[in-house]
């Protein structure tokens, strides 16, 4: 049995697919970002970056954090959707790492301001929308000629739908990019799919709206690190 630690956003998203993907039993531990869940002494213990998702694994006694390193985690554990042949698992890797460093980065923080600043800061917005739709261009070149893209389906593929399925939030159009529309469809009638980004939609999201989760959220420095250590050693 695997523990999820886990809220509805892209990130969480990423790891409900693939255990659902996987076939594989857990519990899902609401992680609450807006009410400072990520702070909890037992969560750091686990997550030492504050952030969810995070995963521990029952039958090997094995902690992971961070979005990527659990896709590697449960591939292996799984034996699906991570190649061992090394020419293509490192494709899969490759593709994981541009998902990580980039198009996770770009549209979150495009999403940051489009949906949670308090006044319109033009410059930012657009300079990572206009990095977005980068991404979302070379996504598209790269699926030209393969259904997906690593060829086979795969952990890049997971970890990379849940940052294009809030486009229109986002202020792009996927019928500007005919192959990667086509992959967004395929992607998205899976029935694994369909039962990872459904994981706690019910959820109140809302309350990440409020000026007290605003602040949870986003006014974090070296402090909010200190002070949440500080509780370990109590």
């Amino acid at each position: 049995m695997i523990d999820l630690y886990y809220w509805p956003t892209p990130n969480g998203h990423k790891i409900s697919i693939m255990l659902e993907e996987c076939a594989l039993k857990y519990d899902t531990i609401p992680v609450n970002i807006g009410q400072g869940d990520q702070f909890a002494a037992g969560f750091l213990k686990i997550s030492p970056n504050n952030r969810m998702p995070a995963i521990v694994d029952h039958d090997t006694g094995i902690s992971v954090f961070e979005g990527g390193a659990i896709l590697i985690y449960l591939a292996e554990k799984s034996g699906k959707f991570l190649p061992t042949d090394d020419k293509a698992r490192f494709e899969v890797l490759q593709w994981l790492f541009w998902q990580a460093g980039g198009l996770g980065p770009m549209a979150g923080q495009l999403s940051h301001f489009v949906s949670y600043t308090k006044e319109t800061v033009q410059y930012a917005q657009d300079r990572y929308a206009n990095e977005y739709d980068r991404l979302l261009a070379v996504m598209d070149v790269r699926l030209r000629n393969r259904e997906f893209l690593a060829g086979d389906y795969s952990i890049a593929d997971i970890a990379s739908f849940p940052w294009i399925l809030p486009y229109k939030r986002l202020g792009n159009d996927l019928d500007r990019f005919e192959n990667l529309r086509r992959w967004f469809d395929t992607m998205k009638v899976r029935p694994a799919v369909r039962r990872g980004v459904e994981l706690g939609k019910d959820w109140r999201r809302d309350e990440t709206r409020s000026d007290k989760a605003h602040a949870i959220m986003f006014d974090q420095d070296s402090k909010t690190v200190f002070d949440a250590a500080q509780k370990l050693d109590e």
